[in-house]
């Protein structure tokens, strides 16, 4: 947008700054997102209320229109890009102060597939929610699946494939976590271009996510119900 490159951010109040970032961040501009980081850092606000009032917030509103149709890859990708800019102010200041996540998920292209472009929104997209995302990169067997499990301890597993010669492979590694008796330690999302439910319940898994603002729904909601039955659990006991 024209209009905001006049925009000094210092005169801004807290409230119209942080309209301001929701907007920057649905423009891309990764330098405004940075200087609006650091003055409401300056101005006194704890790093987890700018994540997620500013930045959190702003994404969620770009993941909507994602999921509707009116901005496409390459405009998430800024706008995931500039969250990204964000962060790097943030990460080390919400590590100090042991700021809730909302989960931690770890995620892979499964074995002979090497497209990571959906992977990497979906992390970009994740990380934008306040998930912690380890990355498994492409092209894993399921011994890197079973290590990654092993060694995070996430609440999720994601797995993508873009190749209907890929998919299969999907249901090997959920085979594997079942014959290790872990399956249900872990909630399980698929996604991919040609995947669908149907795919998603005949290899095991929990969900199948569409897109990136999708996957970051559904995670949400198993989270959600996950903690919810822990709670029920603790009730109970």
């Amino acid at each position: 947008m024209q209009e905001d490159e006049d925009v000094d951010l210092e005169s801004l109040s807290d409230d119209e700054l942080v309209e301001q970032m929701h907007d920057d961040l649905y423009d891309g501009l990764a330098e405004e997102i940075e200087q609006g980081t650091r003055i409401l850092l300056e101005r006194g606000w704890q790093p987890y209320d700018v994540l997620t009032k500013a930045l959190v917030e702003g994404m969620r509103i770009v993941g909507i229109d994602f999921r509707d149709g009116i901005l496409f890859v390459p405009e998430v990708l800024m706008s995931a890009n500039s969250m990204k800019a964000g962060m790097g102010i943030l990460k080390p200041l919400l590590a100090e102060t042991g700021a809730p996540k909302m989960g931690k998920m770890v995620i892979g292209t499964v074995k002979g597939d090497i497209h990571d472009i959906g992977k990497n929104l979906v992390i970009m997209m994740m990380e934008g929610a306040g998930f912690e995302v380890i990355d498994m990169g492409i092209n894993n067997p399921v011994e890197n699946y079973l290590a990654a499990l092993e060694e995070h301890q996430p609440d999720i597993l994601g797995m993508s494939a873009l190749l209907t010669t890929t998919m299969p492979y999907m249901k090997v590694v959920v085979d594997a976590m079942v014959e290790k008796g872990i399956r249900s330690d872990y909630i399980v999302l698929v996604g991919g271009a040609p995947l669908n439910e149907e795919f998603a319940a005949s290899v095991g898994a929990d969900a199948y996510c569409r897109d990136a603002a999708i996957a970051v729904e559904t995670a949400k909601f198993f989270m959600a119900r996950r903690q919810g039955s822990a709670e029920a659990l603790a009730a109970t006991g």
